[in-house]
């Protein structure tokens, strides 16, 4: 049985990429996930323990991680958790290990755009899922929003320069 996870924190090391001598891609990095605890003498939100994870991602997943996840991004993580102890001379210890099955940056703090991989599109995972994927109708045409006069692209092009000061169109 696998115990399965979902975790949101910040990428603490620069993500490291491997491909094995038989073609396999990895990529992994430490993920520093902290806990929030009301203060109610404060009257505020602190910080309070923080656990760190080893994330590994394989094969499509890890190429595109090494693509798009730099150190001190938020991210959120799924996947299959291991917990492994460890012994080396005097001093021994625990890694936690996350084998992840997703991963993506964590919208709450900013914004993303996503890119389809050529090898995503070619390459489904079974024959049945390539087929569904084919089944899946075209979304239909939206109607752009309105905000004085800038089309959807006007303001996504624009709050990628200053997020901050433009609203959201939606």
């Amino acid at each position: 049985m696998s115990d399965t996870i979902t975790l949101t924190g910040i990428v603490a090391t620069p993500p490291k990429h491997i491909v094995t001598s038989e073609g396999l891609q990895i990529t992994s990095f430490r993920l520093a996930s902290t806990q929030r605890k009301f203060d109610r003498v404060e009257q505020k939100w602190v910080d309070a323990d923080t656990n760190w994870y080893t994330v590994t991602a394989f094969r499509t997943l890890a190429a595109n991680a090494i693509g798009s996840i730099l150190k001190g991004q938020r991210v959120i993580v799924a996947g299959r958790l291991r917990i492994r102890d460890w012994q080396t001379g005097e001093k021994t210890g625990t890694t936690i290990e996350v084998d992840a099955d997703s991963l993506g940056h964590d919208l709450t703090f900013g914004t993303s755009s996503f890119t389809r991989t050529p090898q995503a599109a070619a390459s489904a995972d079974t024959a049945e899922s390539a087929e569904a994927a084919e089944q899946i109708p075209a979304a239909p045409d939206a109607p752009e929003p309105d905000v004085e006069g800038a089309t959807v692209d006007d303001l996504a092009e624009a709050r990628a320069k200053r997020p901050s000061e433009l609203p959201v169109p939606f």
